[in-house]
């Protein structure tokens, strides 16, 4: 071969060398678009929408898609690495229930499809998508109450006199109970909503705020967060202010000041609220959301907490195996679950309400009363599913920016019986949450419209449930 043919043999060589290598690095390229890995070759194809293309290009959006929980024993290793051959990520751990990820799915396949691949992994116990969750409250026009002089007049559910039209004595019997107590500021109430409005002139004196000889909260995914006035699950600063109304609405039924000469009284005269924001502006949140918010009150309880009640006016007739999961731990650490019965006028014992609706001891369920102790219009029932019934029609309470608005919804009778839980406690600091429920059911005024459509059949009664 002459030396000409050698340098063109040579160069050629060279030149496929460049090729290849080229190609190799445009793989990595590739491969680095793709979300830093792709689909293995023995993974089913998953359809992608374009609308959660739209999602996924958001910045700084990424809404885990499904609830798994893995077996007993299952390792974090060996569920990274099972997530990892799916083509996911796990996004959180609930670590309050072992086991519980929540998982996002990184090729933005429907829930169901993730869901179904899911379940078929031995390793898995249960998988779900993470549902959408909507607040239990009637819509009505907004009609803003200023809190020029004390309203207490206006608060039929505490005192029913008569006023505007109402029945006599259609009340929870407020005024008897705070002859006994108004409440305790060793008494803490989770109220799991859109957040709460804490500098509110009738509701900062009694907000919970987290002791400065405790540690901020912590969590392995998120990180430290300052959780100083609660916390919240969709702020990546951990803000529970309230921008829908809905939380702070309830928290004034709970807790708003009393004796202070400003607005309206809470069922409680002094307690401490803990916001915990798990609902957007427009009043909707997920089932991972209200984990995670649960997770955090069962960690603070740990911690040395006084917190003995949450309050839930919200739901879904979607059920979470996952949420019942994080309730029952909820129980276990010793703490009750008030939960809005709903708003769809439907009997629950054919079509469950969730939360509501679980069957776990610590969970009662709510309806609403009008003023004239007729059950709510609007209100959902069930002899065996619903515990019990309290004012929810037009009830006045706190709103966003020192204001004061009447709301109706089993969402405003809920808060109604945590208070009552909250009044009780103060009298008797070392009840059970078993205790708990079983003296409030027993603590009721029997009504004709509830018979049938309740468990205890009554209006909770304040001042029978604190007696000895």
């Amino acid at each position: 071969m002459n030396r000409n043919n050698i340098f063109i043999h040579l160069a050629l060589a060279l030149v496929l060398i460049l090729v290849a290598a080229f190609a190799g690095q445009l793989n990595r390229w590739r491969h680095h678009w793709k979300s830093f890995g792709p689909v293995p070759a023995t993974e089913k194809k998953r359809a992608t929408t374009t609308e959660e293309i739209a999602l996924s290009e958001t910045p700084n959006f990424s809404r885990p898609e499904v609830l798994v929980r893995f077996k007993s024993g299952v390792s974090q290793e060996t569920i990274e690495r099972l997530t990892a051959q799916l083509h996911d990520r796990v996004e959180d751990r609930i670590e309050s229930v072992p086991g519980l990820e929540a998982i996002d799915d990184l090729d933005n396949a429907d829930a169901a499809t993730v869901v179904n691949e899911y379940s078929q992994l031995p390793e898995v116990e249960y998988a779900e998508p993470n549902y959408d969750i909507e607040l239990d409250e009637v819509e009505a026009p907004l009609v803003p109450v200023l809190p020029h002089d004390p309203q207490f007049s206006d608060q039929w559910a505490l005192s029913n006199s008569g006023q505007r039209g109402g029945k006599q004595g259609a009340d929870i019997s407020a005024t008897l109970a705070w002859a006994t107590t108004t409440g305790s500021d060793k008494v803490v109430v989770a109220v799991l909503d859109s957040g709460v409005d804490y500098t509110h002139e009738d509701l900062a004196g009694n907000m919970w705020k987290r002791p400065a000889s405790m540690a901020p909260y912590h969590d392995d995914e998120l990180g430290t967060i300052d959780d100083e006035n609660g916390f919240s699950t969709i702020e990546s600063i951990g803000d529970p202010m309230d921008e829908n109304g809905h939380g702070t609405h309830c928290a004034g039924i709970i807790g708003a000041e009393g004796e202070n000469n400003i607005g309206i009284a809470g069922v409680n005269w002094k307690v401490r609220i803990m916001p915990l924001k798990f609902m957007n502006s427009g009043g909707f949140g997920t089932t991972k959301d209200a984990i995670e918010a649960i997770n955090y009150v069962i960690d603070r309880k740990k911690a040395g907490v006084n917190v003995r009640i949450i309050s839930a006016s919200w739901g879904s007739t979607q059920y979470s195996r996952a949420l019942e999961d994080v309730i029952r731990k909820a129980y276990e650490n010793d703490i009750a679950f008030v939960a809005a019965a709903g708003n769809s006028s439907t009997n629950n014992d054919r079509t469950p309400h969730y939360p509501s609706s679980y069957n776990v001891p610590n969970v009662i369920s709510v309806a609403a009363l009008d003023r004239h102790d007729q059950l709510a219009s609007f209100s959902n029932y069930g002899a065996k599913s619903v515990a019990i019934a309290a004012p929810g029609v037009d009830i006045l309470s706190t709103w966003l920016g020192n204001a004061y608005e009447e709301k109706s919804g089993t969402s405003m009778a809920t808060p109604v019986v945590a208070g009552v839980a909250a009044l009780v406690l103060a009298e008797h600091p070392r009840m059970s949450v078993d205790e708990l429920k079983k003296k409030l059911l027993a603590s009721t005024d029997p009504i004709v419209a509830l018979k049938g459509k309740t468990v205890s059949g009554g209006r909770i009664n304040a001042a029978k449930a604190i007696e000895n």
